[in-house]
């Protein structure tokens, strides 16, 4: 591995857009849409008989969220260092974060007892109240109650690294050693608890030693894929722990701007779905839930499972990427900018009645 010297990089080290990223992201997405295409039609018995590497292949595929880790932990140390201010880079974070997941949050507890959705069957008032608040505040899974939205999990650790790294961002500004190490062990105990949370500590771990790994042609063609495989079948079967290896070098290939592996994430079809990675990825079970139950009822009725698990795919991701692309529009873009626009008029107001008081 090598340390860049190129300008180029010098605002992808400070923060700024890196297009492998994005294609990286969008990456992360994929992979977890391609799990559930399977694992969905699997739990709901329409389907078909398939090759147990295939059945491996496509069991490999929710690891995406580890790419995801490791996207944070590369961005979000940088990202609060332009802020400056804990209070700003959590406003962002916020801004980024709830628009889509509150807003599914809500479809959930809305339609969830209407059509007995999971837990929502014969749920009463007082469980219904505890869940909606549990839920809204990323709590579940360390609470070890039922989750409301199936791929919601990951923002726990998500928020919990934003809390981390702004706890240790305070700590090095009052200069208290004790602070520190009293973080880092709360690392060391949260990665004790999610070993996969480790993975954070690879982007963290790229974007400070500037780790970048330049194989370009055959050769990193074939490293990348390689490294691809590896860490995703390390992780399913094998150890969490080993997987590191092969992300790191993964990683570093990504963030090396002429490699074989950031040539691939530059596509303009990752691009765009890596754009829109976010909503994809916590819009698609709403979207396949319907065409999972419509599937076991056509299977009951006698239709051929491989038709139904092909039907299921297709019409699947089309309106997985349809609905989420229309999710970053109108949620992500425009919601999340009227948000904004109202808590800043809200602002000014405030500050104008303190200087009237005053």
């Amino acid at each position: 591995m090598t340390r860049p010297d190129k300008s180029g990089e010098a605002g992808a080290q400070r923060g700024g857009f890196l297009p492998s990223i994005q294609g990286l992201r969008g990456l992360a997405a994929l992979t977890v849409v391609f799990a559930h295409l399977y694992a969905m039609p699997m739990l709901a018995g329409f389907l078909p008989a398939l090759p147990l590497w295939v059945q491996r292949t496509f069991e490999t595929g929710g690891h995406g969220v580890e790419l995801f880790f490791m996207i944070s932990g590369f961005l979000i140390p940088a990202s609060l260092m332009r802020h400056g201010q804990v209070s700003k880079f959590m406003y962002d974070r916020c801004l980024r974060i709830l628009p889509v997941f509150v807003v599914l949050h809500l479809i959930v507890f809305t339609l969830g007892p209407i059509v007995g959705y999971k837990f929502f069957k014969g749920i009463d008032l007082g469980t219904y109240v505890e869940l909606f608040l549990v839920n809204l505040v990323f709590l579940p899974d360390a609470l070890g109650l039922p989750i409301a939205q199936q791929n919601a999990w990951t923002l726990s650790y998500e928020w919990a690294f934003y809390i981390w790294f702004a706890a240790i961002f305070l700590a090095r500004r009052a200069g208290s050693r004790l602070a520190i190490v009293s973080v880092a062990l709360i690392a060391v105990a949260a990665v004790a608890y999610r070993p996969n949370t480790a993975f954070f500590g690879i982007g963290i771990l790229c974007g400070m030693a500037s780790l970048r790994l330049p194989l370009r042609g055959i050769s990193g063609s074939i490293a990348a894929v390689a490294c691809f495989v590896l860490m995703f079948g390390l992780l399913e079967y094998v150890s969490v722990w080993l997987a590191l290896i092969p992300g790191i070098a993964l990683f570093a290939m990504a963030l090396t701007p002429d490699s074989w592996f950031a040539g691939l994430a530059r596509l303009r079809s990752l691009q765009y779905v890596g754009k829109i990675s976010y909503s994809l990825y916590l819009v698609h079970p709403f979207v396949l839930f319907p065409l999972q139950v419509i599937g076991r009822k056509l299977f009951d009725l006698g239709v051929n499972a491989w038709v139904l698990w092909c039907g299921f795919a297709l019409i699947g991701a089309a309106l997985s990427l349809a609905a989420s692309a229309l999710s970053y529009e109108l949620i992500e873009v425009r919601l999340r900018t009227a948000v904004d626009r109202l808590l800043a008029r809200r602002d000014v107001v405030e500050g104008e009645e303190v200087q009237q008081r005053a």
